[in-house]
């Protein structure tokens, strides 16, 4: 982990803290760099929705979830 000193708009932190149930300025940055990061994954993964091929049925899924 690492200290940095930044500029920061103290109303938009203010009202990020309140938005994300934050008790403390830093829990607010780090809750929101996390909010950022799941949000990218979230949209990477959606991007990938429909470009897998499965095949079988639910009986053959399941028997795969079973064997590993």
């Amino acid at each position: 982990m690492s200290r940095m000193t930044v500029t920061i708009d103290d109303e938009l932190v203010d009202q990020a803290k309140e938005a994300l149930g934050a008790q403390t300025r830093a829990a607010t940055i780090r809750l929101a760099l996390e909010e950022a990061v799941r949000r990218r994954r979230l949209a990477e993964t959606l991007e990938q929705l429909g470009q897998l091929e499965l095949r079988g049925g639910v009986a053959e899924l399941r028997r795969l979830r079973e064997e590993g």
